[in-house]
């Protein structure tokens, strides 16, 4: 018979050598911290150009998901080889102006509320093994549906069957590790491109999600680039708490 509260241990501690064990929540924390330094020097978007992609991805798609969400229409996803992407999306008129505003939210949030999911379903085998598949069936579907540029049509399918191929034939402590780093990742994305957070711009032909949230919710652009980082990083630890506890 099981020890009360044994089936929610973290995954890692349970299945993991003990060089990796010890390793564990620190080495996480180390990563995130590394990986939000490296992604504001030019060379870090070489080094973590995988997971550019892949938090480029989480971002379009939590506007476009958003959209449907609130009765809009998600038309196509287009994502670029230095990077960047764009969501065609409508939204629905008759929820004006909180309809826009939690669209351009849900660019930047989207990210680490995928990432929240991620660390959580780490707390078993079955839910980490089930994370990865569903992450990796995603990005195919998404590739089905929504994308439509030649770059995204490559590249978003090869991480989906990656991830796929983890979740399938990995031992469970490669899963467990793969998909608390990816939810780690996908948390700090938002902070790949901190500026544009904080910029009214978004170059010559359009305005930041910060700057449509302040068009529709009036309060100012920084503001809710604030708001999003800290709610980002709040996310990202109460995450890792949840998914280390062992009981």
């Amino acid at each position: 018979m099981r020890e009360p509260g044994k089936d929610f241990e973290p995954l890692i501690a349970k299945e993991a050598p003990p060089e990796v064990e010890r390793m564990g929540l620190t080495w996480l924390i180390a990563a995130a911290i590394a990986t939000t330094v490296l992604w504001q020097l030019p060379e870090g978007n070489y080094i973590l150009y995988p997971f550019t992609i892949l938090a480029t991805w989480f971002h379009e798609m939590g506007h476009g998901l958003m959209a449907l969400m609130l009765g809009g229409q998600f038309q196509k996803l287009e994502i670029f080889g230095n990077g960047s992407g764009v969501a065609y999306f409508t939204t629905n008129p008759t929820l004006a102006p909180i309809s826009p505003a939690l669209v351009a939210a849900a660019g930047p949030m989207g990210p680490p509320i995928a990432g929240a999911f991620l660390l959580l379903a780490s707390r078993s085998f079955k839910t980490a093994s089930l994370g990865l598949k569903i992450l990796g069936g995603f990005l195919l579907f998404s590739t089905l549906v929504w994308v439509r540029s030649w770059f995204g049509v490559v590249a978003i399918p090869l991480l989906g069957l990656i991830i796929l191929g983890i979740g399938l034939r990995t031992p469970r402590w490669v899963q467990g590790f793969t998909v608390q780093f990816l939810g780690v990742q996908a948390c700090v994305s938002t902070y790949h491109q901190l500026d544009y957070l904080f910029s009214y711009s978004a170059g010559p032909l359009g305005i930041s999600d910060t700057a449509q949230m302040q068009r529709n919710l009036l309060l100012p652009y920084w503001f809710w680039g604030g708001l999003m980082a800290i709610a980002s990083l709040i996310i990202l630890v109460q995450s890792l708490r949840v998914a280390y506890r062992s009981t």
